[in-house]
């Protein structure tokens, strides 16, 4: 039996819908002053537009904290804190993509009375310590799953980001609703849908915490995102598509928070701080050479070709391990074609001379290196920046 421990947000509500009595369960839980953290994004398309006057109705004292932008500063958050503290808030909310979910986890912890630690002494694992404000996040793209994370990602500088990774900033509740996520352009839908299936491949290959539970969550989280994406994407207003994205990416959400991620997510963190690439698509863009990577020599084969029939489906082939995992390998390179997302660098302005740079730069991101199945040396990352050019 493997020894492992495995945590998770406590209540997850699942439903159509559920976003319009989303005062009404703040109210079940005590909330009388609610700091709702959300992007600018969300405002001008309206999805609130059903979910506010429930809280003037209920009596609930409201403060909108609404500048949160992709890729949050370290001033944002401090911003969104200030403002929360200056309210009383005794509640937080985060409504949007990862970003404003992020920044929520982190309001919740810095708004506390008792928070005497500031924001810088927070980055790392373990760091951010005491008490938060009760926190519920609504998701409105099925990809990051900060919804049921510890995890939260600052922008520090102006190419730099770090991660505050603690027990104390895992929510309580997570609130799915679909109808939410009907209006995502398809480039958003396919870049997140990507993002969540990288979550669940990392975690099930991760060397460190990797456990049955996450396992078993990662493998039904890659069902429900690769049986799902095209619909999502082609059918943007396909309900239980949608359903079933928001669905998979939870899962994968609960699998990398607990076997956490790794090479991909490295490489992917200098993309977007050097050239604001979205997260998504950052992932994809290195995700088929990582992967390469990790099964040469056999180190990830094994692995990869057990996740094989979960992702392709009835096109997955019999074989060795390796030649089952090439044939993902170019199954996922298919599948990123077809949503219609860039597949090199080049295609996304990036110079190639930048590439030593962020091959330097992924260096920093040993946090999440640690975890990769096989060692990735700063030549190794140039050659996959490379082999992604």
């Amino acid at each position: 039996m493997t020894a492992f421990t495995f945590t998770t947000t406590r209540t997850i509500i699942n439903e159509p819908g559920s976003a319009r009595r989303l005062a009404a369960i703040c109210e079940e839980q005590g909330a009388r002053s609610v700091m709702l953290v959300t992007d600018p994004g969300i405002i001008n398309v309206g999805l609130l537009e059903d979910v506010l006057p429930a809280f003037k109705e209920s009596g609930i004292q409201l403060t909108l904290f609404k500048d949160v932008e992709a890729d949050p500063a370290d001033s944002t958050v401090t911003d969104a804190a200030n403002q929360a503290r200056a309210a009383k808030a005794d509640y937080v909310v985060g409504f949007g993509g990862g970003s404003s979910m992020d920044v929520a986890k982190l309001v919740a912890l810095l708004a506390h009375s008792e928070c005497k630690q500031p924001l810088s002494d927070m980055y790392g694992v373990g760091n951010a310590r005491g008490k938060r404000l009760p926190l519920l996040q609504v998701p409105t793209t099925a990809g990051t799953g900060s919804e049921v994370t510890p995890i939260a990602i600052v922008t520090t500088g102006a190419t730099t980001k770090a991660g505050v990774v603690s027990p104390v900033l895992q929510p309580d509740i997570a609130l799915l609703d679909a109808e939410l996520t009907k209006g995502l352009p398809a480039h958003v839908t396919a870049a997140t849908g990507i993002d969540a299936m990288v979550h669940a491949i990392e975690a099930y290959t991760s060397v460190h915490k990797k456990n049955p539970v996450s396992d078993m969550l990662a493998k039904e989280a890659l069902r429900l995102l690769s049986s799902n994406l095209m619909a999502a994407v082609n059918e943007g207003h396909n309900l239980e598509a949608r359903s079933n994205m928001l669905l998979g990416a939870l899962y994968a959400g609960q699998a990398f928070a607990n076997a956490p991620v790794a090479a991909v997510h490295a490489l992917a963190y200098p993309l977007g701080g050097h050239f604001h690439i979205p997260h998504g698509l950052s992932n994809s863009l290195v995700l088929p050479h990582v992967m390469r990577f990790n099964a040469a020599n056999d180190t990830a084969a094994a692995q990869y070709a057990e996740l094989a029939p979960y992702i392709m489906g009835l096109d997955a082939p019999e074989g060795s391990p390796a030649q089952i995992t090439d044939a993902l390998i170019t199954w996922l390179e298919q599948r990123i074609k077809e949503t219609g997302l860039p597949m090199t660098l080049r295609e996304c302005d990036i110079p190639e001379d930048a590439i030593p740079m962020l091959a330097s730069e992924a260096m920093l991101q040993q946090r999440l290196l640690i975890n990769n199945p096989r060692e990735v040396s700063e030549a190794d990352a140039l050659a996959i920046y490379t082999a992604a050019y």
